[in-house]
């Protein structure tokens, strides 16, 4: 069906930078909104930023001005540019796709396997 495969997490160090990427393939109609997540060790995965199919984006108030998302929807692939990483940062992050399978039917919920990102001090 639908397959969600992430990139570009590491290990750094705090102010450095990264960029996730995640590419969907498979089988769909459409995909709306894309977004990245993280989950640190005994805590609720939560959202970090989010974009549209329009282009139109939310981040979550502890990225704001440090991340920045986009997307290709040719490519059917989502970004996640991260500046001034914080050691607070550390998480897996993974990403989520609104999937249409066919037209017509409801939007579904994908999600990658998830890529680990370590900011050291």
């Amino acid at each position: 069906q639908v397959q969600l495969v992430e990139s570009g997490g590491g290990l750094v160090q705090a102010g450095e930078s990264l960029r996730l990427s995640c590419a969907a393939s498979g089988s769909f109609f459409s995909i709306d909104v894309m977004g990245w997540y993280r989950q640190c060790p005994g805590k609720q995965r939560e959202l970090v930023a989010s974009i549209t199919s329009g282009g139109i984006t939310n981040y979550s108030d502890s990225v704001k001005g440090r991340f920045t998302i986009s997307r290709d929807n040719a490519k059917n692939t989502v970004y996640l540019r991260m500046n001034r990483l914080k050691v607070e940062d550390t998480a897996v992050y993974y990403c989520n796709g609104e999937t249409r399978l066919s037209y017509g039917l409801p939007y579904e919920s994908y999600w990658g396997q998830g890529t680990q990102v370590t900011v050291s001090s």
